[in-house]
């Protein structure tokens, strides 16, 4: 059998690595687990999905009591350019910080809302990669 050249080889390498890095995840927006009744006074549920960190209870008091947020990007229009969320009229999703301990940035970490008041809630921490939806007793 022939030995291809070095060249060509890298050539194909760089060829399989750049479509490998065009494929699109997966969309992850599967219902999750029904979060309890009990609320607490800010009208969050105290029992959330487990995959939820802790700082995303603070996030969603601030979402139920219409702030104050940390970051001005807080309650902008989320535009679901990748499609990765059920479709819906530019202006139903919004998106919302949550804190990452130690972060000098706003991290990766996101809660979008969809509606006013919000109807869905769903959490990425890949940065809009991936969302995983769950649920906030009112």
């Amino acid at each position: 059998m022939r030995q291809l050249p070095p060249l060509i080889l890298l050539a194909a390498l760089v060829v399989a690595l750049a479509m490998w890095r065009q494929t699109p995840p997966t969309p992850q927006h599967a219902a999750a687990p029904e979060a309890s009744s009990q609320v607490d006074h800010a009208g969050v549920a105290s029992t959330l999905p487990a995959f939820l960190p802790p700082e995303a209870r603070d996030t969603l008091r601030r979402i139920a009591s219409g702030g104050p947020f940390a970051h001005a990007q807080d309650g902008a229009v989320f535009g679901n350019y990748e499609h990765r969320l059920p479709p819906q009229p530019r202006g139903y999703y919004h998106e919302y910080t949550v804190e990452t301990p130690g972060a000098r940035n706003r991290g990766a970490r996101r809660i979008i809302t969809g509606g006013t008041p919000p109807q869905v809630h769903y959490y990425t921490d890949d940065h809009y990669r991936s969302f995983r939806r769950f649920t906030v007793q009112p």
